[in-house]
């Protein structure tokens, strides 16, 4: 005689602190901090317990919880990827420069547009940072302590968002930029990947109103 086939167990029922905080993360138009849920949440809240239980009930699933820009958000399985590509716009194409101008900006930090000109032996067009400046991906930090105040430039939280860090810390170092092939060849000696940073340094005044996206290098 054939067994009853028995409907699997029911997940179990979210807590309304877990339930709140899975509304707040998918409404909020970027990643949401810890301190941010607790002041949702209610004085008393266990933040980072709720954050595990969500995690726990979205691991199996097409959709998790990841940590990214300082804070947390929903995204697709890594694992579903490939499969997703297909439908997906394809996205604006940054020129070389302003790769270059990127790389530089993420590693160096905070960094003049003399020393992005001095690092990558040629000038850097306005076009370049502006672009930068456009996407969101750059900010305008502050101005260097010395003749003239030159601005520098540093990465924001959108950066981070888009390529999937957590802090300027997480970008790659020398090891995983040999094992991605982005570093080949034998390398002069002591070179060093940098180490970036986001807040200000000693020799740095750091702004108070930075310009948006759009709101162009100062001259």
């Amino acid at each position: 005689m054939a067994k009853a086939h028995r409907p699997p167990d029911p997940s179990p029922v979210p807590s309304e602190a877990a339930r709140l905080a899975e509304a707040l993360i998918f409404c909020a138009p970027a990643p949401i901090t810890e301190a941010d849920l607790a002041a949702r949440l209610g004085a008393g809240t266990d933040v980072p317990a709720v954050l595990a239980e969500i995690a726990r009930a979205y691991a199996p699933r097409g959709i998790t919880l990841a940590r990214s820009a300082g804070g947390y958000a929903f995204r697709t399985a890594p694992d579903l990827a490939p499969a997703l590509r297909g439908g997906a716009p394809e996205p604006r194409r940054l020129s070389r420069a302003a790769l270059e101008t990127l790389a530089i900006v993420a590693y160096h930090q905070p960094v003049t547009r003399a020393e992005i000109e001095e690092i990558r032996g040629v000038t850097t067009s306005k076009g370049s940072l502006d672009l930068l400046l456009e996407t969101g991906w750059v900010r305008l930090r502050g101005r260097r302590r010395t003749p003239g105040r030159p601005v520098t430039y540093g990465t924001t939280p959108a950066f981070l968002d888009h390529f999937d860090l957590d802090a300027v810390s997480d970008l790659p170092g020398l090891d995983e930029l040999k094992g991605l092939g982005l570093i080949e060849g034998r390398l002069p000696a002591g070179f060093r990947v940098p180490q970036p940073s986001d807040g200000a340094e000693a020799d740095e005044d750091p702004s108070d109103d930075p310009p948006g996206p759009g709101g162009g290098v100062p001259d």
